[in-house]
């Protein structure tokens, strides 16, 4: 695809324009009108077409953030092809701070959707048909689910060339080889021909700077590998992203109160404690050993836990302490990565 002119939700999209457009859905029962909000932002000049959106579950909001800082970022007067940037997909779970539509069904397990089916249904047709169909390459940006928090990373399906090349451009301290799931959007989207990942980081209905600033960081790397944006030299040391060779999670053996020890981004060897489960009178504890070397990449923060449940999301590398001190080094550049950040368009009031 070339970029401009193109048609989304009924409004022209010339080169050289910003357009901003109310995307009707449905209505609530209530008549009041559901639109999703679309910003296009189309350079003069030809290039590829790439959306990136957020809260496709309506409860993960730290990419509603990375959207609004991306928005402002002055180097998009530059831009060559297409941006098509999509903070809330999910409007109406966004509404009721859910991860699901009114119907109680999951957007990311029903594309490509339909015009005649449930309201899900048809969300997921309108966004595959108005903006994924119209796209060279998209970036989906999520967080972990309800009481999970995830260390920033890349999930996309590695075993393609491709993917894999467009994974790397987004510079996320890890990738994780994820296949596509039936009904996701990256599966719907692959179908056509769209190169898709997912970026996770972060907890539900919770901003987290750190997320946010990778976020930021690696859409605007994607963009200038594509050749969207001027290529620059980055003045902040990041290290290269290193990729998993596969996850385990580590699960509850017990019933109980779990007493957290271990964090994101630590390295843990085989056997190490990583947290205590007890009793609720606090007379018998077991640890929760790990099952395998490796970084954690995800756990779960809710203290009481049934026999079972996932604790600790672990990723295993070619080798471990070398990518340990890779997710350290890149921690320590984003929190120190102001020069992109800076350079925002001033607010209007």
């Amino acid at each position: 695809m070339s970029g401009a002119p193109l048609t989304i939700g009924g409004s022209l999209i010339t080169a050289g324009s910003r357009t901003e457009v109310s995307l009707r859905v449905a209505d609530l029962y209530t008549h009041t009108p559901m639109t999703i909000p679309v910003h296009v932002i189309a350079g003069r000049a030809a290039g590829p077409t790439m959306f990136v959106s957020a809260a496709v579950h309506g409860d993960e909001i730290n990419g509603v953030e990375i959207i609004h800082r991306l928005l402002r970022l002055r180097e998009l007067r530059r831009l060559r092809g297409t941006l098509i940037c999509i903070p809330i997909v999910n409007i109406f779970g966004f509404l009721y701070q859910t991860r699901y539509l009114p119907d109680g069904r999951d957007l990311n397990r029903s594309f490509p959707g339909s015009e005649k089916g449930s309201l899900t249904a048809r969300l997921a047709n309108i966004f595959l048909t108005e903006i994924a169909s119209k796209c060279d390459f998209g970036i989906d940006l999520h967080t972990a689910s309800a009481h999970r928090s995830n260390l920033p990373q890349i999930r996309a399906n590695l075993g393609d060339e491709k993917t894999l090349r467009f994974a790397e451009t987004f510079r996320a301290p890890v990738l994780i080889n994820s296949d596509t799931r039936d009904g996701s959007l990256r599966q719907a989207a692959d179908e056509l021909g769209v190169t898709v990942v997912v970026f996770e980081g972060g907890e539900r209905l919770r901003f987290n700077e750190r997320v946010i600033r990778t976020g930021v960081h690696g859409i605007i790397s994607s963009l200038r590998s594509l050749g969207m944006l001027n290529a620059r030299t980055p003045s902040e040391p990041f290290p290269g992203a290193v990729i998993a060779r596969g996850t385990r999670w580590i699960r509850a053996s017990r019933s109980g109160i779990h007493r957290i020890r271990a964090k994101l981004g630590q390295r843990v060897s085989t056997g190490d404690c990583l947290g205590v489960i007890s009793d609720p009178s606090g007379s018998v504890e077991e640890p929760v050993v790990a099952e395998l070397s490796g970084i954690i990449i995800g756990q779960n923060n809710l203290p009481l836990v049934n026999e079972g449940d996932a604790l600790f999301h672990v990723a295993r590398f070619e080798d471990n302490r070398g990518a340990a001190g890779s997710v350290e080094a890149f921690r320590d550049a984003i929190d120190n990565a102001d020069s992109l950040l800076n350079d925002v368009e001033p607010p209007t009031y």
